[in-house]
């Protein structure tokens, strides 16, 4: 990437300066390598003169001249380089390295863009990870396609990546206890009997779909049954019910996952006892009032937490110690827990009993995504079919589609609250940034598809001659296809990859501007140009549709 190619040339004559005593420093600050907004200040700007200047004692500018007389870079990289300003250098990339970009892109195929920053560290990403007593509805579906891309992301990014639904199904659990009663009564009453339905029974209309299969399938063996064994067993049959639509709506969706992690299991493996057993042993834990807390304000946390309750049953923080010790114990080096938007208080808890139990807690990354509001005529929605007071997640996909769902989910940053426009979602114009770069695709593959069409011979694009390509509108589609392995090692970095919708969408923009403004197959266009070109369009058609993959969304060859 040419990137790091500057960096390591920037670090390198910095060090020469210094070795030359032409600059003096202690160490080398860190540094940036960025594209400008404004193309006439290049291809690349570099501040590491002025980050520089306060410890080598001399103004920026002086600075930036030391450094550029060492920088060695290849003639085939550089055709210029200008000092700006208070001392930016502002480097001009030569036209000739960018024509081997696009060689290299056809070259690579659908490996383009891939890198290997990674190099194989082990990361298991656990998101969505709802209770197994409700439907998966919009919230899930934002984390799951946040967990999904980012995961393809750390894919390509070289890193080795497991994916993993937790279901909280400890028979402890209060919540699965009233799902379960909540099915045993809608059983009873499709048999006649009389029974008041509790008011914080689980009262959504898939309780009622479950309780009638039931019925269909066993009968009435159920209801002279002994109602302890009646619940557990109703309790069961609920939860894995449940968790078969969860699978099945988030299969729909292009979400599966490597592992679905039962609570159940950290306890019947006793993972909890040991856990718990463990912080003891380190002197992490004390008595107070008949419970065990867990002393996490040693570690960052605003007050300690309780492990054990004074009844004797752990609490969810034991379960998630236990959890995330056996993570580790799996030979994970990094893990990333995905959660929606009421869990930010659980971050500090979280990494300090990470730290209690001797794991670095920076190993550990928490992304919060924050809301999801749907928004239908300029106004917001609410409430679904199956339950008054949610929408689905199956009616959001049947409603706009597998693709825009995914897109939209990931058009803004986790951390930022999300409008979700129905009306766009669906719309067939450029307004809507789904369709915007799909069409940008299905446009490439029709030039392709027409110059067949004509009868033209595709030129080999490792042997054709490039050097027609030099229209601002080509060259400016070319620097934004060599984005494209940086743009993925960014987002795997910063846990961000909401970065590849914004980059499908600069992309495509390009395109449109160079279809508009550089015809490929017309009769006038030089057969040396149109060669050109075309490989320049294959190229790009390569990196929309490897973007396209690893958001998940089709990349279609007509519309």
């Amino acid at each position: 990437m040419v990137k790091h190619v500057l960096i390591a040339a920037f670090a390198r004559a910095a060090e020469q300066a210094k070795n030359a005593g032409k600059l003096h420093f202690e160490t080398l600050p860190t540094f940036t390598v960025e594209r400008p907004a404004n193309p006439a200040y290049g291809d690349f700007s570099v501040n590491l003169a002025m980050v520089l200047a306060s410890q080598a004692k001399m103004a920026p500018r002086q600075v930036a001249n030391t450094l550029a007389e060492f920088l060695q870079l290849p003639e085939r990289l550089l055709e210029r380089l200008e000092i700006a300003g208070p001392g930016f250098i502002n480097l001009y990339l030569a036209p000739t390295w960018l024509h081997e970009v696009v060689q290299e892109i056809h070259r690579q195929g659908d490996a383009y863009g891939r890198t290997d920053v990674g190099k194989g560290a082990r990361v298991l990403a656990e998101y969505v990870s709802a209770n197994p007593n409700g439907p998966l509805s919009i919230p899930h579906g934002r984390g799951a396609i946040i967990g999904d891309v980012l995961c393809n992301v750390l894919a390509a990014a070289g890193y080795e990546v497991s994916r993993e639904f937790y279901v909280n199904d400890a028979a402890t659990s209060t919540q699965m206890v009233r799902f379960g009663e909540s099915l045993v009564i809608r059983y009873l009453q499709e048999f006649g009997q009389q029974i008041e339905f509790p008011e914080d029974g689980y009262h959504g209309g898939y309780v009622l779909d479950f309780a009638q299969h039931i019925k269909e399938r066993d009968g009435d063996k159920y209801v002279a049954m002994n109602p302890a064994e009646r619940l557990e067993l109703f309790t069961q049959m609920g939860k894995e019910a449940m968790i078969d639509w969860q699978r099945e709506v988030l299969a729909s969706f292009g979400v599966v996952f490597d592992r679905w992690f039962c609570e159940s299991s950290l306890f019947a493996e006793n993972d909890v006892a040991k856990g718990l057993a463990l912080l003891q042993q380190r002197g992490e834990t004390y008595e107070s009032d008949g419970a065990v807390w867990l002393a996490s304000t040693k570690y960052g946390d605003d007050k300690d937490r309780p492990l054990v309750r004074t009844n004797g049953r752990p609490t969810y923080l034991a379960s998630d110690v236990a959890y995330h010790l056996n993570k580790f114990e799996r030979g994970y080096q990094t893990l990333i827990d995905i959660w929606g938007p009421d869990h930010h208080g659980y971050i500090a808890r979280t990494k300090a009993s990470l730290a209690a139990l001797g794991f670095s807690p920076e190993r550990l990354h928490v992304l919060i995504y924050q809301v999801v509001r749907l928004m239908r005529n300029g106004e917001y929605v609410m409430g679904g079919k199956r339950k008054g007071d949610i929408i689905l997640l199956s009616e959001l996909i049947e409603q706009v589609g597998r693709d825009a769902a995914r897109y939209f989910f990931l058009l803004r940053s986790a951390d930022s609250d999300l409008n979700f426009d129905l009306d766009l979602a669906v719309k067939e114009s450029p307004d809507n940034p789904v369709y915007y770069v799909q069409y940008a695709h299905a446009r490439i593959a029709s030039i392709l598809r027409t110059a067949e069409e004509r009868g033209l011979t595709l030129p080999d694009p490792l042997a054709t001659d490039l050097t027609p390509l030099g229209n601002e509108a080509e060259i400016s589609l070319i620097r934004r296809l060599t984005d494209f392995p940086e743009e993925i090692t960014t987002a795997a970095e910063l846990f961000e990859p909401h970065r590849l919708t914004r980059y499908a969408q600069d992309l495509a923009r390009e395109f449109h501007v160079f279809y508009d403004r550089c015809p490929v197959l017309k009769e006038e266009t030089p057969e040396a140009t149109r060669n050109a070109r075309l490989t320049l369009v294959g190229a790009a058609k390569i990196t929309l549709r490897n973007v396209l993959t690893l958001l998940g969304v089709s990349a279609p060859e007509r519309m």
